[in-house]
């Protein structure tokens, strides 16, 4: 199956999950106060349903325009835009009709349910894999900038560490580089110093322009062989599969980078080579390099568990029991929520540039695998999930957040806006949303056509 049809299907079968489930979100609660809900749909269907049936006072069905879902409620004004029925008497099973209270728990319903699911995907994926990663502290010398030109923008270089982020501290390794995204400044040790040093303030920028080289900060490796590549300059040159390269002409590499430089230097030259075998004893060969710097070898001969248990850095392994993994469920779900909220204080200050990474559907789609991986794919929803919660919430009419603003102004207030007063607000929050899909599946189509 390709890759993208994976992608297609595992976006289409996550929307529709977070759709229904946020539209329940709604719908219980305004059945548990009596509120009749006329529509429950799955995708919008604008002139007409893909399916439909009548259960019930409520119409089930679904649209064939898949952005979003909706739940009628009598007596709402909402993206419907039914106003006929307002201009009768309030019914005692309307909307309207309710307490403001009442009114206020249907439209958090979606939200709340969104962020909760997200918390259930990471307790089950706590519960069920445990969690795994490269413990931050391990890195003895530091980390590998592998792109210079970008390390040189952050103000980082091969050997350094990443101690802290706006005083956080970087546990895992894998939370480096999104901590710097999102963060202001960066508590770094060279050399056996301690300094602070600001991250860039448009680096998002930066890192966009080239999504090949975002990931410039790595792991330190040994050079380990793998073995001798076909048509190599060294083919017949006895390396063997799992040589560790320790020295170049005499000069003593412990990593991977530290050999690059080296045979930059000595290209289309003959230079010795001192292997560590697997049995443990050290053999000198001469090898030449070509013209590119290369020896013509294959790597990767070690996983990254075998690299760790030579020493390199240390992995973790957490196993949480079913009541553990609840408090970890929950602190995943808040820092995700924490750094989504970060990243968008990002978007809206134009300096960043950020805004240029604001993507649409296909955004959405690429954060599936290409491979199906369940684990991936609740990771995945659970995120989205908090996307929409969090994007449901703000304070724009049309959305969720903007009928909580006006209930809470009513609650505050004692007064009521005008059911004229609502329809434009909805019409004018309407065209926001517009704006704002244009705008990121725009993002998403320049991508596409020029990058």
């Amino acid at each position: 199956m390709s890759p993208i049809l994976i992608q297609v299907i595992q976006f289409f079968l996550s929307l529709s999950l977070l759709i229904v489930l946020h539209e329940l979100g709604h719908f219980i609660p305004a059945k548990l106060f009596k509120t009749r809900v006329e529509k429950f749909y799955l995708f919008f269907d604008i002139k007409f349903s893909l399916f439909k049936k009548k259960i019930g006072e409520t119409v089930y069905g679904i649209g064939w325009l898949p952005l979003g879902g909706y739940v009628k409620i009598a007596g709402m004004i909402d993206e419907s835009m039914d106003t006929e029925a307002m201009k009768e008497e309030p019914k005692e099973w309307e909307f309207r009709s309710k307490p403001a209270w009442q009114r206020l728990i249907i439209m958090l319903g979606g939200v709340t349910v969104n962020f909760v699911l997200a918390v259930i995907i990471y307790v089950g994926l706590a519960f069920a894999y445990g969690d795994e990663y490269v413990s931050a502290d391990s890195l003895k010398d530091g980390f590998w900038v592998t792109e210079k030109t970008l390390g040189d923008k952050l103000g980082v270089q091969t050997g350094d560490q990443i101690l802290a982020v706006d005083g956080n501290k970087i546990k895992e390794f894998r939370n480096t580089l999104p901590e710097i995204v999102y963060g202001e400044t960066m508590t770094i040790v060279r050399d056996g110093r301690t300094f602070d040093q600001q991250i860039p303030v448009d680096f998002i920028s930066t890192l966009s322009e080239d999504k090949e080289k975002v990931r410039f900060i790595n792991l330190r490796v040994p050079f380990i062989i793998k073995e001798v590549s076909k048509g190599s300059i060294n083919t017949g040159i006895d390396f063997q599969k799992f040589d560790e390269v320790v020295k170049i002409n005499d000069v003593d590499v412990a990593y991977l980078d530290e050999v690059k430089p080296i045979l930059e230097e000595n290209k289309g030259k003959e230079i010795t080579v001192t292997v560590k075998r697997l049995a443990g004893n050290l053999e000198t060969i001469t090898a030449k390099v070509s013209d590119e710097g290369a020896l013509g070898i294959a790597l990767g001969a070690l996983t990254m568990k075998e690299i760790a248990e030579r020493g390199y850095f240390d992995i973790e392994t957490k196993k949480y029991s079913f009541m553990e993994s609840i408090p970890a469920g929950i602190d995943k779900g808040v820092t995700t929520l924490n750094n989504y909220i970060k990243g968008m204080k990002k978007i809206f200050n134009p300096d960043t540039g950020a805004y240029k990474e604001v993507g649409g559907f296909a955004a959405i789609g690429g954060l599936f695998p290409e491979k199906w991986d369940w684990p991936v794919f609740w990771n995945t929803t659970a995120f989205i999930s908090i996307i929409l919660a969090f994007m449901n919430i703000l304070p724009i009419p049309a959305l969720d957040g903007g009928h909580v603003a006006f209930l809470l102004y009513e609650m505050v207030t004692g007064r009521k806006p005008s059911d004229k007063f609502l329809e434009t607000a909805q019409m004018i929050g309407f065209f926001i949303l517009i704006a704002l899909l244009l705008f990121a599946n725009g993002n998403d189509l320049y991508k596409w056509l020029f990058k």
